[in-house]
């Protein structure tokens, strides 16, 4: 059984925002689980709701899975993971590196990040602006530790260079706003998902801006949207089916066993598209 957030993922349905992320969960999920003579079941569970563990207590009884898939912010709820350690429940985290039950997954979210700044530098790029991602998320403060640390081992300076977002199109608006309107802007943007890079992107246009010959920008989960503007985005391709495929695989395989004892990390790739080049002026370019 996968898990994910209701509030989010229904919003994002209403919206129409073309996020694939549960298309791929349910494609390395499923796919992998029907290998093996399984079948995976999908649940939507509110984080914010008072009535979490008794909610979730009757979806345990009732489909009585062989084990669970949890999804950020679920993978790092203390009330979650420990009533399903108590019901004898084999469950997986992704994204939470935290020790406890569970096996615990990553997609390399620190590192990604410092591939998508580092092929930046590598163009000449010294002001790199990032837009972060919820608060709520631990993979937020990993994509802007990545940014970061590319920035510090480059000699780069960060101030006045992060600007917060939630995930959604409007903050990536206000953020963009926010670095764009700096006495000194970037000359590259990551933004920490693909909605809050579509905003800086329409933003950065709506001002007159050229990408990428003005503003270089990279996003992060490389959902379909990103081959159909213009120009492409370069962006973080996250592994969610394969992350999902060897959740699955640690579940059925180590049954009655002991698992990896350190977390299980899938790494993203960056793929280049058009929206990244050398700033304007550079001798590369």
């Amino acid at each position: 059984m996968a898990i994910n957030d209701r509030e989010r993922t229904i919003a994002d349905w209403h919206a129409r925002q073309g996020n694939d992320w549960i298309d791929q969960m349910l494609l390395g999920g499923m796919l992998k689980c029907a290998e093996y003579g399984y079948r995976m079941i999908f649940e939507l569970v509110d984080t914010h709701s008072d009535h979490v563990e008794r909610e979730l207590g009757a979806t345990i009884a009732a489909l009585q899975p062989d084990g669970v898939i949890l999804t950020p912010p679920h993978s790092e709820n203390a009330q979650i993971t420990e009533m399903l350690e108590r019901h004898g429940v084999p469950f997986a985290r992704i994204g939470s590196t935290a020790p406890g039950a569970g096996y615990a997954m990553t997609m390399g979210d620190e590192g990604s990040a410092r591939l998508a700044a580092e092929h930046l530098i590598e163009l000449g790029h010294q002001r790199i602006g990032f837009i972060g991602g919820s608060d709520e998320y631990t993979i937020s403060a990993w994509r802007q530790q990545g940014w970061a640390q590319a920035m510090a081992a480059a000699g780069l300076d960060c101030e006045g260079l992060c600007a917060p977002g939630d995930f959604s199109y409007a903050s990536g608006v206000r953020a963009a706003k926010a670095l764009l309107d700096a006495a000194v802007p970037p000359t590259a943007i990551i933004a920490c998902n693909d909605q809050m890079a579509l905003a800086a992107l329409d933003t950065a246009v709506a001002r007159g801006l050229n990408v990428p010959d003005d503003l270089s920008l990279i996003s992060f989960d490389n959902s379909p949207v990103t081959r159909f503007t213009i120009p492409q985005l370069t962006a973080v391709d996250q592994p969610i089916a394969a992350t999902f495929a060897m959740a699955v695989e640690l579940l059925i395989g180590t049954r009655g066993e002991t698992g990896p004892d350190a977390p299980v990390v899938v790494p993203g790739t960056l793929v280049i598209r058009g929206s990244t080049a050398p700033p304007r002026g550079d001798a590369r370019g």
